[in-house]
């Protein structure tokens, strides 16, 4: 892999691993671009495409048992407590929906030439382009891959540089993994390659159309997947299945993808948009160029918003850039928000399912989508946020006995509420949807749109109703009960390990913050002009009994409601600093003892080996971001770069796991500057290898302001300029 400039990503050979494949999309639709030869491979991903369809998975035992677990927690009989929640508390059935792969895409080209050069195959990060090209027995071949978000389509132009080079079909499947023989077309002895493994159909139509249906297990969504193959010149033959292209000078593919999730006929809706993508009848080559700059005006209209140029720091600037460029492709309105990895995707079963994993993942994965002036990238989460209130009322109810809505760590495209899996270390917290409804408020400081608040702020209001009404009183504090600190283990001075517990220190954290969120918004709506009831003085109440932050016997930051051993001091999650990233209430002026103390809390984790999954280095560059830590920032910063990421620059967590990479886009920005109530800081955690010169552009501040610009020269601001 090379970089021939900070926006692009470029390698001199096809892709040997889905790792070293580059990813394009609009939002709903993506694909990875492998830049094979012979037998082109584009695997396939639509947002929608899901194993199973909305079930009810609430635990009918666990309101009955809540008092039982209760008491043997506040006993300290804390296997038994936890045996109980397995029962009592674990989803029937244990699992929510998994996400799937919508196939492959191959362009099968004919020819039984074996040495190719020149190639060259990179991607475009300023354009949202992969561009493949190289030299096959004298003809230089070019091919030009684009996720369309206006078409809702991702289009394939094919060229060559002599007349009549070109002769190819193009095959759509479902069949998992790479062509079984990576070799010119006339050479394969097998040829069809099982193309209709977990379909149900693959039937050509005259006009070069051949549409693609299956059905995701487990009853899942129905969808339909078609291309449309405009050629100039040459032949065109309809034969079986398979539109065969012969001789051509130039041609373009149009795929698109529907699913029963938004269409009642989602073969008939991907037929009229191909139409209606390739109405105008043009030549391939006013077709593509029509396509692509309709493209580029829409998806540029995003990406230029934002410029950083800092000397000497290209890869930096590149990774800022590509994490952008994921959001974009992975996140637009009307498509489901990011999961696990984005939209990009290419195992039936991926590990933890690809969902919507929200006591850190998903929410890390929108970090930079204010900051970095992509608004309308954050959409899909607020919209999801809906879906998960519905179910969320009926598992508080059922589950708890509470008002409002509950969401525990996973949720899955219908947006279940009830326990995912029987994890006990991470299974039976209830502050999902608490955490996930903090960015309505986020994206109200950073806009200031108070229609947007007026809309919303019943998702916030919700979610604090369920926290409000779930805590209870251990004669010193509210605090929820049972509840853990994610995916973290304590040791109890007996020697016995246990995750159950009562008031971990990152809900106590979360509710605080929501809590003060609710009270500042009901203050800017006025609530009885805005026909809801006001919560904020049972707020008000209720935080003058949660336990405040507190410090622990090795000088850092209590993880939970004693100052317990851990059982692994290493751990990737941090969740006690909660209250600095992406919290507000550590800060050097108003809590100068809780900074200091959250400075040891990251020095100990990683003196035990912590940091060790990608998003979680991630997270250790906005903390030190946050502390002014510049050095240790920009050091955490590139071992992430360097040791944590695959060769497509995906994070690696490891596998594949993208919140690494939008985690490290927040965290460069949060570098630079940061806002919070009335204070902005330029250059916070500037360390010495940026000090030179650098310009950024564009960065959102929180109170409704842009940086427009930001220029610095041997680390003194030499321009600023907000708006």
């Amino acid at each position: 892999m090379s970089f021939s400039t900070s926006h692009a990503i470029s390698f001199s050979s096809p892709a040997k691993t889905w790792e070293e494949a580059l990813p394009v999309g609009n939002g709903r639709l993506g694909g990875m671009v492998f830049g094979l030869p012979y037998t082109e491979r584009i695997q396939l991903n639509e947002d929608s495409v899901w194993y199973g369809g909305p079930q009810d998975r609430n635990n009918p035992s666990a309101l009955e048992n809540l008092p039982k677990i209760r008491k043997l927690i506040f006993e300290g009989k804390i296997s038994e407590a936890q045996e109980l929640c397995t029962f009592a508390l674990s989803g029937i059935p244990e699992e929510s929906r998994h996400y799937e792969p919508l196939g492959n895409l191959y362009i099968e080209f004919e020819g039984d030439e074996t040495e190719f050069s020149d190639y060259s195959r990179e991607l475009h990060l300023s354009t949202a382009t992969v561009t493949t090209s190289f030299v096959l027995a004298g003809v230089k071949y070019t091919r030009q891959v684009i996720a369309s978000y206006p078409k809702n389509a991702l289009i394939i132009h094919l060229t060559a540089d002599m007349p009549g080079a070109l002769s190819f079909h193009a095959q759509l499947g479902r069949n998992p993994g790479k062509p079984w023989e990576e070799i010119p077309y006339q050479k394969q002895t097998l040829r069809r390659q099982a193309y209709t493994g977990f379909c149900d159909s693959i039937t050509g139509k005259d006009g070069g159309i051949q549409i693609m249906e299956a059905t995701a297990g487990g009853g899942g969504v129905h969808m339909a997947c078609a291309i449309k193959v405009i050629a100039k010149g040459g032949r065109t033959t309809l034969i079986g299945n398979t539109t065969r292209i012969q001789n051509t000078d130039e041609a373009v593919i149009i795929l698109c993808a529907d699913t029963t999730f938004r269409e009642e006929d989602p073969v008939s809706s991907v037929l009229k948009r191909l139409e209606d993508v390739s109405s105008n009848r043009k030549a391939p080559a006013a077709l593509w160029e029509s396509l692509y700059f309709e493209h580029l005006s829409d998806y540029k209209s995003l990406y230029d918003r934002v410029k950083l140029q800092i000397d000497g720091q290209e890869e930096v600037e590149r990774f800022f850039q590509f994490g952008r460029y994921l959001m974009i492709a992975g996140s637009r309105p009307g498509s489901l928000p990011l999961n696990l990895q984005g939209i990009w995707n290419q195992d039936f079963a991926p590990v933890w399912g690809s969902r919507f994993t929200i006591n850190i993942n998903t929410e890390m994965n929108y970090w930079p989508a204010m900051l970095t002036n992509l608004t309308e990238c954050q959409e899909p989460l607020i919209s999801h946020l809906y879906r998960i209130r519905e179910n969320g009322r009926i598992t508080a109810q059922k589950m708890y006995g509470c008002n409002g809505f509950v969401a525990h760590h996973n949720t899955d495209i219908w947006g279940d509420t009830a326990p995912q899996d029987v994890c006990i270390s991470s299974t039976y917290w209830v502050m999902g949807g608490a955490w996930l409804a903090l960015h309505v408020w986020e994206q109200y400081l950073f806009t200031k749109d108070i229609s947007f608040l007026k809309d919303n702020y019943p998702l916030m209001k919700e979610a604090a109703e369920f926290v409000m009404d779930y805590l209870i009183d251990d004669g010193k504090y509210l605090v929820t009960c049972p509840t853990l600190s994610p995916e973290n283990t304590y040791i109890l001075p007996s020697g016995e390990k246990g995750v159950i517990c009562k008031g971990a220190s990152m809900d106590n954290q979360i509710i605080r913050e929501l809590l003060c969120a609710c009270i500042s918004a009901e203050k800017a709506l006025e609530p009885s002009s805005c026909g809801f009831d006001p919560i904020s003085k049972r707020a008000e109440g209720v935080l003058s009994r949660i336990a405040p932050v507190m410090v622990g016997k090795y000088g850092q930051i209590m993880e939970w409601n004693e100052d317990y051993e851990e059982a692994e001091p290493g751990h990737r999650h941090i969740s006690q600093l909660f209250a600095l990233y992406p919290g507000t209430q550590i800060s050097k002026e108003k809590t100068p003892d809780l900074f200091e103390a959250a400075k040891k809390t990251i020095g100990r984790r990683l003196s035990f080996g912590g940091g060790h999954s990608g998003w979680s280095r991630a997270w250790i560059i906005n903390m030190y971001a946050r502390l002014g830590e510049g050095e240790k920032a920009f050091e955490n910063l590139m071992t992430l770069i360097h040791k944590q990421t695959l060769p497509n620059l995906f994070d690696d967590h490891p596998p594949f796991q993208i919140d690494g990479n939008f985690g490290a886009t927040a965290g460069i920005a949060e570098m630079l500057v940061q806002s919070h109530g009335d204070v902005v800081r330029y250059l916070p955690a500037l360390p010495n290898a940026w000090k030179k010169h650098g310009r950024v552009e564009g960065l959102l501040l929180r109170g409704g302001k842009t940086l427009k610009v930001l220029e610095w020269q041997e680390g003194r601001i030499v321009d600023l300029q907000v708006e």
